[in-house]
C-alpha cells in the first residue's frame, strides 16, 4: 500500500494525472491540493514493485509536462494528520511535523498574520499554513519567505499564500487578523464599523468553505468583532474566540516584571474584561512565586502597571508612529491555536460568549475558559472579589453597549 499525500500531487503541477493502485490511500489534504490544481487521480497500475522511481519528483513533473500520468509514487509522506480530523485522536508521528495536526489559514497577511504564521510552522505540528490576503502577491511573498526558514528553524510544515479563503481550502483552524490597524489618536472602538464589514464577510466564507473550523478573531475591536464572526458564521459558540485575553495578559506579566525586576513568566495573572478601557485585572489572582504580586510591587505601583496594561497598544502605536502592535498579538494568537491542537485541556483567558458564569449571559468578554481541539470546552469560574466581579460585569455591559452600532453591518 502507498499513501499519496499533497507532495505527490503538488510535484505533478497542474493539469496531471496521478495513478493510484488498489489499497492506496490519497490522503485528504492530497484530493483538495488535486481539486485546486486540477490533478486527476484515476486508478491505476504502479512502477514494477511500487517503490519511487529514481528521481521521482522530476519525472513526475516531466510527465505532467508532456501529457502522461504519473505512474509511481513521487517522494510519498506518512499519512497525513487529516485522516484524524473532526476530534479523532491523533496518532504520534503520522504528519510532517509530528502530529499531523491539519491545516491553518490565517487571513491577512500582515505583521501580526505573519508572526502567527512563523510561530505555528515553527510549532513543526501541522501539514499546512496558508496566508490570505488580498494582496495574493504580498500573501505569497511571505509565504514563500517563511517557507526559506524551515531549515534555519527544523521544521517540514508547508506553508503557501492565496488570495481568497476559498482557495486557501478546508481548515481546522483559522486565524482573522484582517481589518483596519489603529493608528496614532484612534481607539480601538474606531475602527468598528470598517472592520465590522470585513470581518463578517470573512467568517461567512469561513463557514461555508471549512464548516467545521475553529475561528480565532485578532481583528480590533477585539470583542465586537468576535461577536461578529460569530453571528456572521453561524457557528456554535465554542468554535469562535477572540485572542486578547492571552496578549492583554502578557503585557501586564511583563510590565509587572520590568516593576519587580524579576521573570515575566514567573508572574501569575488574569486579564478579563474588555480589550480595551474595561480590561479588568483581578490582583487577588496576581502572584510571583506563589506569592501575591502586591507585596513585591506595592499597590499604588501595581494600579500603575494596570494603566499601562490598558494603553499598552495605544503606547505601541504612538512609539511607532505608523503600524500597531504585531508580535505580541502574533504569538499570542498563535499560542491559543497551539492549545487546541494539542488537546492539552490549558486554560487561557479569551474573548468567549458568556454563559451565565459570573452573572453574565449572552455577550462575548474575556473570561477564563478550558481549551481543547474543538475549541472552548467550558468557562472556568475563579473566586474573584466583589469589587472585581462587579468590574468584570460592568465590561460586559458597555461591550454589550458597543454591540448596538453593529446593528445592520453584515
Amino acid at each position: 500500500m502507498t499513501v499519496w499525500g499533497a507532495g505527490a500531487v503538488e510535484a505533478l503541477g497542474a493539469g496531471g494525472t496521478l495513478r493510484v493502485a488498489p489499497g492506496d490511500v490519497v490522503t485528504p489534504l492530497a484530493r483538495e491540493r488535486a481539486r485546486e490544481l486540477d490533478v486527476v487521480i484515476e486508478p491505476g497500475t504502479p512502477a514494477a514493485g511500487g517503490t519511487p522511481a529514481a528521481g521521482g519528483a522530476p519525472a513526475a513533473r516531466a510527465a505532467a509536462g508532456s501529457g502522461k500520468a504519473a505512474s509511481a509514487p513521487v517522494q510519498p509522506r506518512p499519512p497525513s494528520g487529516a485522516l484524524f480530523r473532526r476530534g479523532a485522536p491523533l496518532p504520534p508521528g503520522t504528519g510532517p511535523g509530528g502530529s499531523g495536526a491539519g491545516r491553518v489559514v490565517i487571513v491577512g497577511a500582515g505583521n501580526v498574520g505573519m508572526i502567527a504564521a512563523l510561530r505555528l510552522a515553527d510549532a513543526d505540528l501541522f501539514d499546512e499554513i496558508v496566508l490570505v490576503d488580498i494582496d495574493e502577491g504580498r500573501a505569497a511573498g511571505v509565504a514563500l519567505d517563511l517557507s526559506h526558514t524551515a531549515p534555519l528553524s527544523g521544521f517540514a510544515t508547508r506553508i503557501r499564500g492565496v488570495g481568497t479563503v476559498e482557495a486557501a481550502g478546508r481548515a481546522d483552524y483559522v486565524v482573522i487578523t484582517a481589518g483596519k490597524p489603529r493608528t496614532p489618536g484612534m481607539s480601538r472602538s474606531d475602527l468598528i464599523g470598517t472592520n465590522a464589514a470585513i470581518v463578517g464577510d470573512v467568517a461567512a466564507r469561513v463557514a461555508a468553505t471549512s464548516p467545521q473550523a475553529v475561528i480565532v478573531v485578532v481583528t480590533n475591536p477585539l470583542d465586537e468583532m468576535t461577536q461578529h464572526a460569530w453571528t456572521s458564521s453561524g457557528f456554535p459558540a465554542e468554535r469562535v474566540v477572540g485572542m486578547a485575553g492571552v496578549l492583554d495578559t502578557a503585557r501586564f506579566q511583563a510590565l509587572s516584571a520590568l516593576a519587580t525586576g524579576g521573570r515575566a513568566d514567573r508572574i501569575e495573572a488574569w486579564a478579563l474584561g474588555s480589550h480595551g478601557d474595561e480590561m479588568v485585572v483581578p490582583l487577588s489572582r496576581a502572584r510571583l512565586d506563589g506569592r501575591p504580586l502586591a507585596e513585591a510591587v506595592g499597590a499604588t505601583a501595581l494600579d500603575a502597571v494596570v494603566g499601562r496594561a490598558r494603553g499598552s497598544g495605544a503606547e505601541v502605536v504612538g512609539l511607532l508612529r505608523s503600524g500597531s502592535a504585531f508580535l505580541a498579538p502574533g504569538l499570542s494568537a498563535a499560542r491559543m491555536v497551539l492549545a487546541m491542537a494539542r488537546d492539552t485541556g490549558e486554560v487561557l483567558p479569551a474573548a468567549v460568549l458568556a454563559d451565565g458564569t459570573y452573572g453574565i449571559r449572552d455577550v462575548y468578554v474575556g473570561l477564563p475558559a478550558r481549551f481543547g481541539r474543538g475549541g472552548v470546552r467550558a468557562i472556568v469560574e475563579l473566586d474573584l472579589r466583589p469589587e472585581e466581579l462587579t468590574a468584570l460585569r460592568s465590561a460586559a455591559e458597555r461591550i454589550r453597549e458597543r454591540l448596538g452600532s453593529l446593528a445592520g453591518v453584515s
